[in-house]
């Protein structure tokens, strides 16, 4: 396990690594600056006793505070955007795969997420997931998602294309086996 101390290492050792837009970690590097750096020293984002996570009313206090400060507005985020965020990073993130050749098909990101993950079995994978909910509702939420937290949700190319002309995932991958 890595600590919040890693993390804050790794952001000063190699700032190139992070990606262009990406809102700085104040609230984690507050914790680091305190030494909460997880449960190595019984105190990060939230309190421990052994590896039992306590949640900390001073984390909270801090969250509430470094965001006001850095003019931030707080919001209930719906349970809806609780799942398309990590979800739609995912497909996002399989079309850039697909794209540069990484994954050779969709299927195959779902079979590594559903076995590999634990993606819902009964979902079938991101990919699919995306397919049941439909490309064009995908993209039109990750532009929002851009337009929101900037260019790391920038759609990828075969999203855009593929939402545009009406297709799947699962067509690309029968378009490939051809």
């Amino acid at each position: 396990m890595a600590g919040i101390d890693v993390g804050w290492r790794v952001r000063q050792g190699y700032p190139e690594l992070t990606p262009p837009g990406q809102r700085a970690p104040l609230v984690a590097d507050k914790l680091y600056e305190l030494g909460r750096y997880g449960q190595k020293t019984g105190a990060g984002w939230y309190r421990y006793d052994g590896r039992t996570a306590i949640v900390d009313p001073e984390v909270t206090k801090l969250i509430e505070e470094t965001a006001k400060a850095a003019g931030i507005a707080r919001r209930d985020v719906p349970a809806a955007e609780l799942v398309e965020r990590p979800v739609y990073a995912l497909i996002n993130e399989g079309a850039k795969a697909l794209e540069e050749g990484v994954a050779l098909r969709a299927s195959d990101i779902d079979v590594i997420y559903v076995y590999g993950y634990g993606f819902p079995p009964h979902r079938g994978g991101p990919m699919r997931y995306a397919d049941s909910v439909g490309l064009r509702t995908v993209l039109d939420r990750v532009r929002q998602f851009e337009r929101q937290h900037g260019e790391m949700w920038k759609p990828a190319g075969l999203l855009r294309r593929l939402a545009d002309e009406g297709r799947s995932f699962a067509d690309y991958d029968r378009e490939r086996a051809e």
